[in-house]
């Protein structure tokens, strides 16, 4: 009888707890669609996610150039100017050393000279008169005549080299002045006849 009368008593607890559970669960799902009434539901966007893209590294630029190689090394040639000394005339010869026939008016002197040195020379010459002197300065031999004959004076004028139109060195008088040209023995007309050439350089001074 105790067992049977503890049956029941533990049967009408636990149905008490079942009312009460059940009671309780009417006000639980009111409270729920309150909640669910108030409590606005998530929104969805149908657009995908956006993700903002990471930041560019920024582009690392070196702040010193790059030395430049070059093949070519630039060298400074030094310049050096040579400077060329005017020969010195031979002594006693009154012409500069790099002409090739001298002619000293007042001394009545000839020389030949090749390189600054004199080759013949000096000779007795017979220049032009007051009236009709021999021209002073610097010429070229222009042409050579060996058997010249002047139709001017009508005379034989023997290995004539002209420097100056009308002027030449030929053989002639040494005691008599001339008109303009040089006089010269036999022997060194033939000199300078054989010496001289188109283009070489007279000086007469005086």
């Amino acid at each position: 009888m105790t067992v049977k009368k503890m049956v029941l008593a533990a049967a009408a607890v636990a149905a008490a707890l079942v009312l009460t559970a059940c009671g309780n669960a009417a006000e639980q799902a009111a409270d729920v669609q309150q909640v669910a009434a108030t409590t606005p539901a998530p929104t969805t966007s149908a657009l995908p996610a956006t993700t903002t893209p990471a930041a560019p590294a920024p582009a690392t630029s070196s702040s010193t150039p790059a030395p430049s190689t070059s093949s070519k090394t630039s060298t400074s040639k030094k310049t050096t100017s040579t400077t060329t000394k005017a020969k010195a005339a031979p002594a006693g010869v009154p012409c500069s050393a790099t002409v090739d026939a001298c002619v000293d008016l007042s001394a009545k002197k000839a020389w030949l000279l090749r390189d600054g040195q004199v080759v013949y020379g000096p000779v007795q010459i017979m220049p032009g008169s007051a009236g009709n002197p021999t021209p002073v300065g610097t010429f070229r031999v222009s042409g050579k005549v060996k058997d010249y004959h002047s139709r001017e004076f009508d005379a034989p004028m023997p290995n004539s080299v002209f420097f100056k139109p009308g002027i030449a060195f030929h053989q002639g008088s040494l005691s008599k002045y001339s008109h303009g040209c040089i006089h010269l023995s036999p022997s060194a007309s033939q000199k300078f006849f054989g010496t001289l050439a188109s283009g070489d350089t007279v000086q007469v001074v005086r």
